[in-house]
């Protein structure tokens, strides 16, 4: 059976499931995505990472800054059977939901109804966690909350980064989506949420990055991976910012925020990190071999 199907999503992590709904029986009527950005110099235009893949693929795209009475009536027109929502960015108007056969159904990136919310994928890698995953569910009023379909879960590696784990769940949500489509027109049932076991995801802010030495080394290189690619873990030394990629544990000690050898390994609230990629603010990303051969940081300094 082909359903009429409206995408909605804007970045990267989004693309595979498009794809994978282009590649397959079902019919795209309309991609929507969020409106091209401002280059933060210059006048650039940036469209976004599913506004390139869908106008790649010849598809229609639509991009309204908000979803007002417009576009109300554009989807009512072209009445679709269930519009998919990957993160596009946009919170969908109440008077919107009812309109396809079998409604808005998103792909959320954690095992709801754990991490609700804007950044379920640094929250889980910071909270030192061993599993996420995604979870098909219907969209209803209130974020997140919706029931669910189906959950799909991933290991969390101790090296995983922000950067790998989104990849992998962004892969993982392109396999599963048809499946879950093929579900869905079976009559599969939509179970309630435990709302009771809901945590909040928030929306990262950069000041979160800066390092507090007086931290458990686990905690700091959590933070690292969890911050990494964006917008990356920082401290400071003579007023200098540097923003560290990538860390290990040490079992080296010293005061917190003490340099205690000349290879930039640094004393924590129990033991130490070793600090393996570090950038300092204007300049390129570096190993810290690299690093320390032009910038010193000495053994006895306190970050």
């Amino acid at each position: 059976m082909s359903l009429k199907i409206i995408f909605m999503g804007t970045p990267k992590f989004a693309v595979p499931t498009l794809e994978a709904l282009h590649k397959s029986e079902h019919l795209l009527v309309s991609t929507y995505s969020q409106n091209p950005k401002k280059s933060n110099r210059g006048q650039k235009i940036n469209k976004s990472e599913i506004q390139q893949f869908a106008e790649s693929l010849k598809l229609e795209v639509r991009t309204p800054e908000k979803l007002d009475d417009k576009e109300l009536e554009y989807i009512k027109k072209i009445s679709p059977d269930l519009v998919l929502v990957v993160a596009y960015g946009k919170i969908i108007p109440k008077q919107f939901l009812d309109i396809p056969k079998y409604g808005f159904i998103n792909i959320h990136a954690s095992l709801l109804p754990k991490w609700r919310g804007a950044a379920p994928i640094q929250r889980s890698i910071m909270q030192g966690e061993e599993e996420t995953g995604i979870t098909i569910m219907k969209i209803n009023e209130k974020l997140d909350s919706g029931p669910i379909l189906k959950s799909f879960s991933l290991k969390i590696l101790p090296e995983d980064t922000f950067g790998d784990l989104q990849n992998k769940l962004s892969e993982l949500a392109g396999n599963s989506i048809i499946p879950s489509i093929n579900l869905i027109i079976s009559g599969a049932k939509f179970n309630e949420q435990i709302h009771a076991e809901a945590t909040n995801a928030e929306k990262i802010k950069k000041e979160e990055g800066k390092i507090n030495w007086n931290d458990a080394s686990k905690n700091i290189i959590n933070k690292i991976r969890a911050l990494n690619p964006s917008p990356g873990s920082f401290f400071e030394f003579k007023k200098i910012r540097y923003k560290i990629w990538r860390a290990e544990l040490s079992l080296k000690t010293g005061k917190p925020g003490e340099v205690v050898d000349d290879k930039l390994t640094v004393a924590t609230q129990d033991c130490a990190i070793s600090i393996k990629e570090i950038q300092r603010e204007g300049k390129k990303k570096l190993s810290t071999k690299e690093f320390l051969i032009g910038n010193q940081i000495p053994a006895g300094s306190f970050l």
